[in-house]
């Protein structure tokens, strides 16, 4: 072999894992596709994940928007 020519033989012998990992990253992408991947937060679409009653009824308390009063009134309604 010449000078130019060592790549020909067995220089790139180790070339066939890039086709490989390629094929490998491929597969699970179309796999992560078919099973319809969720956002960590919200939906698959993107929106924001919906808040139950009790949430948002806790939150309003903790901001102050109504009182103790209001807030056990409107738990009580809600555990029905």
């Amino acid at each position: 072999m010449g000078q130019g020519t060592w790549w020909m033989g067995h220089g790139f012998g180790w070339m066939w894992i890039f086709p490989l990992i390629f094929l490998l990253v491929l597969v699970l992408f179309v796999v992560a596709l078919l099973r319809g991947v969720r956002a960590p937060y919200g939906d698959a679409h993107g929106a924001p994940p919906r808040e139950t009653a009790h949430e948002i009824l806790d939150r309003r308390f903790a901001r102050g928007e109504i009182s103790k009063a209001e807030y056990e009134e409107m738990k009580r309604t809600l555990d029905g």
